[in-house]
């Protein structure tokens, strides 16, 4: 943990919030997918593929799996968030592993059985914008940015 001029525990760095938000979504949303009225269609939930007519919102075309995907990443994002390279892999691999599904749901038939989780235009849209956002926060805040400390430097010194 950062620790301030006196030795003290200070906030948490940036990207471990960031990190700890993105996995606690990710769980919400799983979570999300089992609930009736949230997800519309409700009976129409199938384990896996692409015959699955229920969506998130009445956006987001969501299964089973999907829903338990989605719990899952959660889940092991909260912990992997407790600790500062656990929360930039969680981040980084995270937002890569979204970029690799997007170019997945991009690339296949989505009426074909290799639609296993199952995607429409609305999850790729979604994918894509999580991969870059994730990437980016994983490899790009700053250890100290968003703890309340000051970094030394020559222009801080009277």
């Amino acid at each position: 943990m950062a620790r301030d001029v006196r030795g003290r525990p200070s906030a948490r760095p940036a990207v471990q919030k960031v990190a700890l938000a993105a996995a606690a979504v990710f769980t919400l949303i799983g979570v999300l997918g089992f609930v009736p009225g949230v997800t519309t269609h409700y009976g129409d939930l199938a384990f896996a593929g692409h015959h699955s007519e229920a969506k998130l919102f009445g956006l987001f075309q969501v299964s089973v799996l999907h829903n338990l995907l989605h719990l899952l990443f959660g889940l092991v994002g909260l912990v992997m968030a407790r600790r500062l390279a656990g929360a930039r892999v969680f981040l980084a691999g995270g937002g890569a592993l979204y970029l690799v599904l997007w170019l997945y749901g991009f690339l296949i038939d989505r009426e074909t059985s290799a639609n296993v989780i199952p995607l429409n235009d609305a999850d790729n849209w979604l994918h894509l914008f999580l991969g870059f956002g994730m990437l980016a926060s994983g490899l790009l805040l700053n250890n100290e940015m968003g703890t309340g400390s000051r970094l030394d430097t020559p222009i801080d010194r009277p």
